[in-house]
């Protein structure tokens, strides 16, 4: 996944594309975003806790490593084909109604990829509906790397910490239905952008996020709609940190407010933080803008003058399981789980 902080003029240009007029405030790259929490106006969407199923980390640890046992999940790959399968047959034994989305999409070097965006609904009938999503493929290579940048990486982090923990709520969900309707989206081609080596570093950068970008031009139930979208991106390494991230603020203040103000009250305020990051392309920029899903982003992006940018390994061969925290994904689930049964 690579997001760079062009997504504010991306931004304009689909409102200008779809018609949407919105009011961005971009958030700066210096890192010199503001310390202290949005205004008080968001503080309204405060939750009370309610009881909820309990999220198993180590079981959300599990699913994580056994996306990765399939080796890298690169469009078009033996492991792309196994993953996609053992998703959906997951989905299918924890009870939720399960839908496939198969196209071929174009990537930025022209090859054809043919992806499956999967959907797993709990709740099917009930019309107040969220939606959860992450990424499913892994990067083809390892850009950020010194060594084998050439090579796909493992995506422990980027991509299957995310699908780990919305398995896990999937288990949760089948055995405890919550009141409202809940969809689990893994998309695909997410990761498969232009890489570091190329020159072109003023691309469009609509060649990442292929999947979600698919989905939002054509659901795969017409005029599908969500009250809301949460993304989870980089969401189970060592010593992870969630900003507020900057399309997020700027495309879906309420929902951020929300699931941070959810994780204050469960005691992981020093996970969720509230400083702003500078402004993203992830697929929340897609379903929030085309899908017109406002979501949230919660991904592992820091702020600090000595670390700036996503977690130490993106794009990296050490994006692999040494990376994965299981209390990590257990704090992450724990807000999520509370954020859907408290609808």
């Amino acid at each position: 996944m690579e997001k760079m902080a062009q997504a504010g003029r991306l931004i304009e240009r689909l409102s200008a594309s779809f018609g949407v007029a919105a009011a961005l405030v971009l958030a700066s790259c210096s890192g010199s975003a503001p310390e202290t929490a949005p205004p008080n106006r968001q503080q309204n969407n405060e939750v009370a806790l309610v009881r909820t199923p309990l999220f198993s980390a180590d079981s959300a640890y599990a699913f994580v490593e056994r996306q990765v046992a399939f080796g890298n999940r690169v469009p078009n790959s033996i492991g792309h084909q196994q993953c996609g399968d053992y998703l959906i047959g997951q989905l299918e034994a924890f009870g939720a109604s399960v839908a496939v989305q198969e196209a071929r999409v174009t990537a930025y070097d022209g090859t054809k990829l043919d992806i499956r965006n999967i959907f797993g609904a709990f709740n099917p009938r009930e019309k107040r509906r969220i939606l959860l999503y992450a990424h499913w493929d892994t990067r083809p290579y390892a850009d950020k790397d010194t060594v084998r940048t050439k090579e796909p990486i493992d995506g422990a982090n980027d991509g299957a910490s995310g699908v780990g923990v919305l398995l896990e709520l999937a288990r949760i969900l089948g055995d405890s239905l919550p009141s409202v309707g809940v969809d689990i989206a893994f998309f695909d081609a997410e990761d498969y952008g232009e890489p570091e080596w190329l020159p072109n570093r003023d691309a469009d950068y609509t060649d990442w996020c292929l999947g979600s970008q698919y989905w939002a031009r054509k659901p795969h139930i017409p005029g599908y709609r969500a009250k809301y979208g949460i993304l989870l991106d980089m969401v189970g390494a060592k010593g992870a940190v969630f900003h507020r991230e900057g399309t997020s603020m700027a495309l879906a203040p309420a929902v951020v407010e929300k699931v941070w103000s959810t994780a204050r009250r469960l005691g992981h305020a020093d996970l969720f933080r509230n400083r702003v990051t500078p402004q993203t392309i992830d697929d929340n920029l897609f379903v929030s803008q085309l899908a017109g899903i406002p979501s949230a982003n919660i991904v592992h992006y820091h702020l600090d003058t000595r670390i700036m940018g996503y977690f130490p390994f993106h794009h990296t061969h050490g994006d692999n399981m040494d990376a994965i925290d299981a209390e990590v994904l257990g704090k992450v689930g724990q807000v999520l789980t509370q954020v859907v049964y408290a609808e």
